[in-house]
This record gives C-alpha cells, sequence and structure tokens, in this order.
C-alpha cells in the first residue's frame, strides 16, 4: 500500500467489455445463427475454441477449449471460421466511440478496455452517465453490446463488469469497493488461475474476506511478490493508472501440471494445449510477434526459458507450435520431469509489418 502523501487523486474508470465479441459478431451478420449456440475457431481434431456465444457457454464451452471437447459438451454446436479482419475493423471503430469521450484508453484486446473519464468531456454528470452513452451509442452504431464496470480503480472496474453480462452495468462506488471485493470468490480475480486457487483453498482462502483477513507476512510466504498486490486488491486497492499506448510485450499461456510429466508424447500432448490457449490469448490481442520461448520447470522447481526468434513474424497456430516443439525437443529427455510448462510469442510487431491475415487451425 502507498503512504497516504502518496496516494494519487480519486479517478474514475470505466471497464468496457464487449459481450461474447467474436461469436456475436457472426450472429449479428448471419441472421441464422441468432439464439444458436456458436462457437468461433475450428471444429476439426486440432481446432480451438476462440469464442462461444451464450447459447454455447450455457453447456460450458468456452473460449481456449478443444473443439472436441466443445462438441462433446454441445452436440449442436455450430462452427463457424474466424474474420479477424472484421473483428479488428469493428475494435477500431469501438475505439472511435472511446475517444470521443477521453483520450486516456488502455486498450486490453480487440473487445476490452480501460477508459479514464476522471473529466467530464461532454458534462454528463457522471461516470455511469458516460458509460450508459457509450453503451447506446456501440449498440446503435454496431449493432452489438458491450457490458461495462464504473468505479474508483481498474481492478473493482474489471471485476464490475462481468458482474451483470451480457450488456449490463455495474457501479461501484468508493465506499462499496472494499465491500464488494470481500464478497466475491477469489478466483475471479485478476491473476488467480486455477493453480493459485486451489493453493488459496488449501489455505481457507475462498473470498475476498478470507484474504483480507490475512496478513502481508503470511501472503509473503506462501506468494512470495504477487502478495503485495493480493493485500491491496482485497482492499479494494489499486492504483495504476489508465496506460494510454500500452506496448504490448509478450502473449501466452502455461499450465502446472498435477502430475510431473516425463513422456515425451505427454509432454507433446501438453504443449499442442497450451499452444492452442496461447494462440486464442494472441488472437484476442490482435498481435502479431517474432520470438517464441518455452519455459519449462523441472521437478525441483528449477526454471529455464529457451527463445528462438525468426526474420518474418509468426502469423499462424501451425508456425507457432512448430517452433515450440523445436525448443521443446532441443530439452529432451527430461528424466526428473516437468511440472509446468508455457509457451510465449514476443518481440511483438506493428500490424503494417505483419505480411499475412492470422488464421486458426481449421
Amino acid at each position: 500500500m502507498l503512504p497516504p502523501d502518496d496516494i494519487p487523486p480519486q479517478r474514475k474508470i470505466i471497464h468496457v467489455d464487449m459481450d461474447a465479441f467474436y461469436a456475436s459478431v457472426e450472429q449479428r451478420d448471419d441472421p441464422t445463427l441468432k439464439g444458436r449456440p456458436v462457437a468461433v475457431g475450428g471444429s476439426r481434431a486440432r481446432g480451438v475454441v476462440a469464442a462461444a456465444s451464450y447459447e454455447a457457454r450455457a453447456f460450458g464451452v468456452r473460449s481456449a477449449m478443444p473443439s472436441v471437447t466443445a462438441l462433446r459438451r454441445c452436440p449442436d454446436l455450430v462452427f463457424v471460421p474466424p474474420r479477424f479482419d472484421v473483428y479488428r475493423a469493428i475494435s477500431q471503430q469501438i475505439r472511435g466511440i472511446f475517444a470521443d469521450y477521453t483520450a486516456l484508453i488502455e486498450p486490453l484486446s480487440l473487445d476490452e478496455a480501460y477508459l479514464d473519464v476522471t473529466e467530464d468531456r461532454h458534462a454528463l454528470g457522471s461516470a455511469r452517465a458516460i458509460a450508459e452513452a457509450i453503451r447506446a451509442r456501440i449498440h446503435t452504431e454496431t449493432g452489438l453490446t458491450a457490458s461495462a464496470g464504473v468505479s474508483y480503480n481498474k481492478f473493482i472496474a474489471k471485476l464490475a463488469s462481468d458482474q451483470n453480462k451480457p450488456d449490463g452495468i455495474c457501479v461501484i462506488p468508493p465506499t462499496k469497493g472494499a465491500a464488494f471485493v470481500a464478497s466475491l470468490p477469489v478466483k475471479r480475480f485478476h491473476g488467480v488461475g486455477p493453480v493459485t486457487a486451489k493453493k488459496m483453498a488449501a489455505l481457507g482462502i475462498l473470498t475476498g474476506a478470507d484474504l483480507r483477513d490475512r496478513s502481508l507476512a503470511t501472503l509473503a510466504q506462501h506468494f512470495g511478490s504477487y502478495a503485495d498486490y493480493l493485500f491491496a486488491a482485497a482492499r479494494g486497492e489499486d492504483h495504476r493508472p489508465v496506460r494510454v499506448d500500452r506496448a504490448t510485450k509478450s502473449v501466452g499461456a502455461e499450465r502446472t501440471f498435477e502430475v510431473n510429466l516425463v513422456d515425451p508424447a505427454d509432454l507433446d500432448a501438453a504443449l499442442v494445449r497450451v499452444a492452442e490457449a496461447a494462440w486464442v490469448r494472441i488472437d484476442r490481442s490482435g498481435t502479431r510477434g517474432r520470438t517464441v520461448t518455452l519455459k519449462l520447470r523441472y521437478a525441483d522447481f528449477h526454471t529455464i526459458t529457451r527463445a528462438r526468434s525468426v526474420s518474418t513474424s509468426v502469423t499462424d497456430h501451425p508456425a507457432f507450435l512448430a517452433l515450440g516443439r523445436d525448443l521443446l525437443a532441443q530439452q529432451l529427455p527430461v528424466p526428473d520431469g516437468i511440472r509446468l510448462l508455457g509457451l510465449t510469442l514476443s518481440g511483438i510487431v506493428a500490424d503494417e509489418e505483419v505480411d499475412d491475415q492470422p488464421t486458426l487451425p481449421l
């Protein structure tokens, strides 16, 4: 936490999140898909779900899920090939709407962004009124819906935007921030993935209130440098500003295994799943890069990274996976086993430097 003299002025932050963005675009453009469970992505054995409509989510279909798993959960699922050029164009249109209300915009991906509306440019009277105006314009101008979270910091605004989805708004004022956070399961906190949530559960930490009751020293003992973030978040504190033109440094995914993996075939299967999840995030971010990095954590918790850079940007999933496989092959055998595997794309390049449109495997 910051000393009182160092705490910045209170901000008014909106987190705007498009509702099932890719799938909603496809349902908008093809009326026969409306009301049906839709997945954007590849339907074949190696395919992966890039986005799922709310009808599909009702069956447990989620982004980054293997397509075969999605079909088992929802046999009537309709797969639609992704059209990233269309999604990017709509994303730019939406960012144009944001720019009418504030210059302080921090895009997180094609379908979500933070806005600092502390300055009420159009004298609408409140951050809530600004968020409602933005949501109304998005619907009028694109035919799509967006949800918004409005609060005094980025952490709570992002949590709030998910509270009343789809097509909803949630406002958390400063007087209610700490109580709101205390009421939520910790697995909803940004950065608390399944492995961390499981570790917290073993410590009796299930909610924000449970987390708030732990001392900073206790959290540091179990979560290391991550403790400072957790300690502040549990109290509804987040002093990060909205960062205009935030540069994406890397995008990827990693997975920790219940049992250490030794067999090359098991490691390859794990790499395939991690690469699929990573590529969904890469496409959501709208970025491309020239460096692929493999991360391995061994049974004794020793961690290594190995990277390879190429002269032209990695524009598709097969190329991304192939580079990951080459990097993994160089580390075999692993007699003591691997407990964590990650794959990341970095060396991010601008859109104009990318020759080919990105695709997902079909």
